[in-house]
């Protein structure tokens, strides 16, 4: 018997329709030679300080740093039942292998090692390495399992990274906090920090930005209008435009350069984020959890990636593909798909670009929500116009002369608008074109006009923004494409800008803006530089992708991690005078957050904060997320007026709650589910609305 392990239940339940095991149990599916079970996600995590030693319950700077010898690790307290179910199946005599079914890269490889090592389980061990769950890729994975031990470097990657994290994150929000704190837990992180520091920096640009004022001077010349240099000077271009206006201009030159722009490759995690945030207004969050269930569905290849080219030998299957997604959109087929561009096996690390599937061509896409259908949309659309012809303009300058001052027009005409001529992909560049023009003509009694503009400071960063900056931080010169990592990974960017978001360290605002709050910017002040290094940071990542490669052994890339945290400890035992009144003190925090009820476990104030329901005792530990899974797989935003009601009566009635098993909206009371864990949970009452 094989005992085959996937990450989510709607993944297990796809395996079990395509390898024939469909007999139901308590937490898993069998038949046909196989049993199938799944993680929820993650069963299995680090164990807290205090499990290493009981003193650590207290936070002392004296106890810092926290290094573990041998790490331990304890059950998630909300999903303990079903990690004794998997247990149970992988101890169970007559399954004599393990299938690791997890979702194909480096975070799949954690959650499944996490259980099977948590399980002291020794037998052998198979990977599936699957990047479409269509029934023909998954059978055709099977065919080609690979030994589990082939990916030993990738799980040894995924456990430096978490661990690392906990280093890190441990010893340093333990150590300022403590130093600069004044009540407020000062998270601070690998990733999280730099990130922080990043949005900071660029806030104090906007804030240190001096508004200079510059002028041009425009000419009209009937059919167009040519422009002057910018100039500093008010006074000079107001003598410009007294010698220019109604005297005679001549076209001294006229060039026209014939130019090129190649279709867009193919979206890999952080592209399609970037732009579902700017033309949706999506968060990166949002836009992973849409395009993962549309991977679950079947309708397009796993999202996780960080490639936008494909593999070559999918260049036979290409054409059709393109051909079926064109026809059931019933858009314009593509004549001649150029596939040059996109396929390339050295740009592909672990999984190629996102790709619709063939899947999609049968599906009734009535089903979708319209942000589904608008994410897949981009993805299907991506795909046409990265293999359509280019699109093709002429650029032309025009530049005039009048009174020995030279001004320039610029327009373009279209020769062939390719790829361009796709539904949502208009041209960025609003040149208008020019009407033809002869150089040496000239123009009489021309008019001439001083305009004011001025200098503008630097964006706020929105999320498509802040994931270009995270993505290109470091150095990567001599970096070959596949192997860069910036700040975090595709997979993990949009966690942890909700993290930081939670933390109350950013906020967002309207015009999709991300925005460092007052104890944002006050924890970048606090920090040394290299905690808060971007640079530092993605080297970090660089190592992890040569830890993943068995380019460097993870025990030298966690000595590297524990000096660093020993440096730092060490050198910042005593706070800076000038910041131990930066951060309020929790009750002055507190207050400036809307009361939502009483804290069920202390009877304290439970707040409505950035983006969690939490108490004000740090202590206690009452925490409600706001992105909770029992809503966001409901489609239903979780309110203060949800969390009031529960809080006051220990339930409420939600109407218009999504049921994805179901296809359809019910509603329901929904209730706490609070076992005392790091995160408070909601279930379905089990009493029907009357």
């Amino acid at each position: 018997m094989k005992l085959i392990v996937g990450e989510k239940q709607s993944v297990s339940t796809v395996l079990s329709s395509v390898l024939n095991a469909k007999e139901r149990g308590k937490g898993y599916y069998s038949g046909n030679g196989y049993i199938i079970t799944w993680c929820c996600g993650h069963l299995v995590e680090l164990a807290d300080a205090d499990v290493y030693d009981e003193k650590y319950k207290a936070w002392k700077f004296e106890d810092l740093p926290i290094i573990p010898g041998e790490w331990q690790y304890t059950a998630i307290p909300d999903k303990k039942d079903h990690l004794k179910i998997v247990t149970d199946l992988m101890k169970r005599s007559d399954v004599d292998e393990i299938i690791n079914a997890c979702d194909a890269g480096r975070e799949g490889e954690a959650i499944f090692r996490l259980v099977y090592n948590y399980c002291k389980c020794r037998k052998p061990v198979k990977r599936l390495w699957v990047s479409s769950l269509e029934e023909s890729a998954i059978i055709n994975g099977f065919k080609n399992l690979r030994d589990g031990t082939e990916y030993d470097n990738l799980g040894k990657s995924a456990m430096c990274r978490q661990n690392a994290d906990w280093i890190i994150g441990c010893n340093f929000t333990r150590a300022f906090t403590k130093l600069y704190g004044n009540g407020v837990t000062l998270n601070i992180g690998r990733v999280i920090t730099p990130t922080l520091a990043l949005i900071v920096e660029r806030e104090n640009q906007i804030n240190n930005f001096i508004k200079e004022p510059f002028y041009t001077v425009e000419l009209d010349c009937g059919d167009f209008k040519a422009v002057s240099e910018k100039i500093k000077d008010k006074q000079t271009a107001e003598n410009i435009r007294a010698n220019c206006n109604g005297k005679t201009a001549r076209v001294v030159s006229v060039n026209s350069i014939k130019k090129s722009v190649l279709p867009p490759l193919l979206y890999d995690l952080t592209t399609l984020q970037r732009e579902a945030n700017r033309q949706y207004g999506l968060t990166a969050k949002q836009t992973l959890q849409i395009v993962q269930e549309l991977y679950e569905n079947k309708y397009v290849s796993y999202p996780r990636t960080d490639s936008k080219h494909l593999t070559d030998d999918m260049k036979s299957m290409l054409p059709g593909l393109i051909d079926d997604v064109t026809e059931f959109l019933k858009m314009e087929k593509v004549k001649t798909p150029d596939l040059s561009r996109i396929i390339d096996n050295e740009k592909v690390s672990d999984h190629h670009a996102i790709i619709p599937t063939h899947t999609m061509t049968a599906a009734n896409l009535s089903e979708l929500t319209q942000t589904e259908k608008n994410i897949l949309f981009m993805i299907v659309l991506r795909l046409i116009c990265s293999v359509s012809e280019n699109h093709v303009f002429n650029e032309t300058t025009v530049t005039v002369e009048c009174e020995n001052h030279i001004f320039t027009a610029k327009g373009r005409t279209i020769i062939n608008n390719g790829w361009k001529s796709l539904k949502g992909n208009d041209s960025e560049n609003d040149e208008k074109s020019l009407p033809e023009i002869i150089q040496g003509h000239k123009f009489l009694n021309v008019s001439a006009n001083t305009k004011e503009g001025f200098t503008s400071p630097p964006k706020h960063y929105t999320e498509d923004t802040l994931l270009s900056a995270m993505e290109n931080a470091g150095d990567f010169s001599d970096t070959p494409d596949v192997e860069r990592s910036g700040l975090g990974t595709p997979a993990t960017r949009a966690e942890v800008i909700e993290r930081i978001i939670t933390s109350g360290f950013i906020k967002r605002e309207e015009a999709k803006q991300l925005r460092p709050t007052e104890n944002g910017v006050s924890l970048i002040k606090i920090l040394p530089d290299v905690i808060k290094s971007a640079e530092l940071t993605a080297a970090w990542e660089h190592k992890l992708k040569k830890v993943e490669k068995g380019k460097l052994s993870d025990a030298d890339f966690m000595a590297e991690i524990a000096e660093f945290t020993r440096d730092i400890v060490k050198s910042n035992k005593t706070a800076n005078p000038e910041y131990t009144g930066l951060f309020s003190h929790q009750n002055s925090l507190n207050a400036k957050f809307t009361p939502v009820g009483d804290c069920p476990r202390c009877k304290k104030t439970v707040r409505d904060f950035y983006n969690t329901f939490r108490c004000d005792d740090r202590e206690c530990g009452f925490v409600i997320n706001k992105n909770d899974k029992f809503f966001t797989n409901a489609k239903k935003e979780l309110t203060a007026k949800i969390i009031s009601e529960i809080l006051k009566n220990g339930r409420a009635k939600v109407n218009g709650l999504y049921s994805p098993q179901y296809n359809r909206n019910y509603d329901a009371y929904v209730i706490l589910k609070d076992t005392g864990g790091k995160w408070v949970n909601f279930e379905r009452e089990k009493k029907n609305i009357k």
